[in-house]
């Protein structure tokens, strides 16, 4: 891998966000349907739009700088580690929280990816890609807290199963 800089750097973080918020939203549309956790379900379900919208709005600010989804090594592994998990989410229950840990990570690696476009946008003067990575990072946050907060109680449910 070669060091990048510059706006070859600027693709790069679009490249990844894109395919990590692609991730997330397939993550989302099989995780709504075989989540076997009521409140976990209905927590990924309100999710989806917002997450949709945001993988739009990031194809269309990633297009400026050349970027298309591609996954490089970073954003790949951890595609395929969701797309394993979320496989084997109807299996056990103990699947299915590991699959709902891993879109959890997802969401968190968002606000990383987000965080640092606001501090690029706001370097180069990009008001607008600033405001809407701030939106991005806003609404990836309160969805990582509520992902959160529902796994927390699905390990509280699979924990008080007999053995």
């Amino acid at each position: 891998m070669t060091a990048k800089t510059g706006e070859e750097f600027i693709k790069h973080e679009f490249d990844e966000a894109i395919a990590i918020q692609q991730a997330i939203v397939e993550a989302e549309r099989q995780l709504s349907i075989s989540h076997p956790f009521p409140e976990a379900k209905q927590a990924i379900k309100s999710l989806m739009a917002t997450d949709q919208q945001q993988l739009q709005k990031l194809q269309q600010q990633g297009k400026q700088y050349g970027a298309t989804g591609e996954a490089e090594e970073v954003a790949s592994s951890m595609k395929q580690l969701m797309q394993a998990t979320a496989q084997k989410a109807t299996e056990a229950q103990s699947d299915a929280y590991e699959a709902h840990a891993v879109l959890l990570s997802l969401k968190r690696k968002q606000q990383d990816s987000a965080s640092a476009v606001v501090k690029i946008a706001g370097a180069m003067k990009e008001t607008l890609l600033k405001t809407e990575a701030q939106k991005m990072l806003k609404d990836t946050k309160a969805g990582a807290e509520q992902l959160a907060k529902s796994l927390a109680n699905f390990a509280v449910v699979i924990a008080k199963q007999p053995s």
